[in-house]
């Protein structure tokens, strides 16, 4: 399924803004992603591409 841009920008969004109030980062990604009825891990590459775009995470280099 794809999900407009508003609600991926709103669930990273989310997850950012509630970030301490939970252990980990996985664990706020997985409440996020149950309150608006998407799969954690769809949340999370969203998470992890944004990171890489901005430059605050290094993409990982394909294997041959």
């Amino acid at each position: 399924m794809r999900y407009p841009t508003e609600v991926r920008e709103r669930a990273m969004r989310m997850v950012a803004e509630h970030r301490d109030l939970y252990e980990s980062e996985w664990a706020a990604i997985t409440s996020v992603s149950e309150k608006l009825g998407m799969k954690a891990e769809t949340l999370r590459k969203w998470i992890r591409r944004a990171e890489v775009d901005q430059g605050s995470r290094l993409s990982r280099p394909v294997q041959n």
